[in-house]
């Protein structure tokens, strides 16, 4: 895991991204509303698939709810703007190749599969409040089952 691991109550480092249209995104720019950031290593893959459908079918809820969604991958836009027409993904992706927000966040890191070791995104998930201080930091999460766990969190399910 990378040397940063944010807890409750720090504030969300900012970052400015292009989104999947490559429009620049500040994370500050959103103060006054809750984010919801999620961190997945590649856009089309099937677990990525799984967690950003969950996150598409859950939006309606999180947004009534006060929150805006963005998820930060290190594809580069052109494949993020692929991803949201094949799957119907109605809320911004943002493109992180340098990986300015990864690193910032904890989330780029030794990842261990099938006996390899090598350098890639750690599936995580952060909950920013209204003033821009994460409420929850969730690392090394599940693609299936993590989002019902997020409305959990903020008080959308008991």
């Amino acid at each position: 895991m990378s040397s940063v691991v944010l807890e409750p109550g720090t504030a969300a480092p900012d970052f400015t991204l292009p989104d999947h249209d490559e429009k620049p995104v500040t994370l500050s720019d959103l103060r006054g509303q809750g984010v919801v950031l999620f961190f997945y290593p590649e856009a089309m893959t099937p677990g990525c698939t799984t967690e950003a459908c969950d996150f598409r079918d859950s939006l309606a809820a999180l947004q009534a709810a006060g929150y805006t969604v963005l998820g930060i991958s290190p594809d580069q836009p052109d494949k993020l703007r692929r991803f949201r027409e094949r799957d119907a993904l109605t809320y911004g992706l943002l493109s992180d190749p340098g990986h300015v927000a990864l690193d910032a966040y904890g989330t780029w890191g030794e990842k261990t599969n099938y006996g390899r070791t090598y350098q890639g995104v750690i599936r995580s998930t952060f909950v920013i409040d209204v003033d821009g201080t994460v409420q929850h930091a969730l690392y090394n999460v599940k693609a299936t089952g993590h989002v019902a766990r997020v409305r959990k969190l903020i008080g959308l399910e008991q």
